[in-house]
């Protein structure tokens, strides 16, 4: 199935034709575990959050939003977003359990390579792209697409609406301004 089919599918669903869900739950579960697996390689072997489970809990968020769908690469943005917060919900749930919910800081380069390690710095990773949200929302949004989702550039600039170099822009702009703050904590 086409980009545009999955948009008219999409469409349709917004405006609660509930019928099509046969016809796109596996086209959007496919994709979601394509950006599960994608993201979920970088975790531990032994994280408690399989993808089938965080695909699952994404999908029945995504399917009972009351949004109106744009597009699939706005289906999928927010679908990013989404899976972040069960991620992060998931990462504070374990990191009270473990570590009575202490934080600690690391270089960017750890936090985008998330490991066996990283519960905390999944929560931090998250509070840093919080706090950028209230002062540049597009570059958290865009730097939340391509963590959370994988998005290409491509598909970050059609959902924002934006040229491809605004992308790269926002994306470097935000890496930049994590970085700052992780470096603040090493003075």
């Amino acid at each position: 199935m086409n980009k545009n089919n999955v948009t008219q599918l999409l469409s349709q669903l917004s405006s609660g034709n509930r019928a099509v869900l046969p016809q796109l739950t596996p086209i959007i579960v496919d994709e979601l575990h394509r950006m599960a697996r994608q993201y979920m390689t970088r975790e531990r072997t032994d994280h408690t959050l399989q993808a089938t489970a965080l695909v699952n809990e994404a999908w029945i968020k995504l399917a009972d939003m009351d949004v109106r769908w744009q597009n699939r690469v706005h289906f999928f943005a927010i679908a990013a977003r989404q899976m972040r917060h069960i991620l992060v919900d998931h990462a504070r749930a374990k990191s009270a359990e473990k570590r009575g919910g202490s934080l600690h800081r690391v270089d960017l380069d750890e936090a985008l390579e998330i490991t066996a390690d990283s519960i905390t710095d999944l929560i931090y990773l998250d509070h840093l792209l919080t706090e950028l949200e209230q002062f540049d929302q597009r570059a958290s949004r865009m730097f939340e697409m391509r963590l959370f989702s994988g998005l290409s550039n491509t598909d970050i600039a059609e959902a924002e609406q934006v040229s491809i170099a605004t992308v790269e822009r926002e994306i470097r702009s935000a890496r930049a301004w994590i970085q700052s703050e992780l470096g603040k904590t090493d003075e």
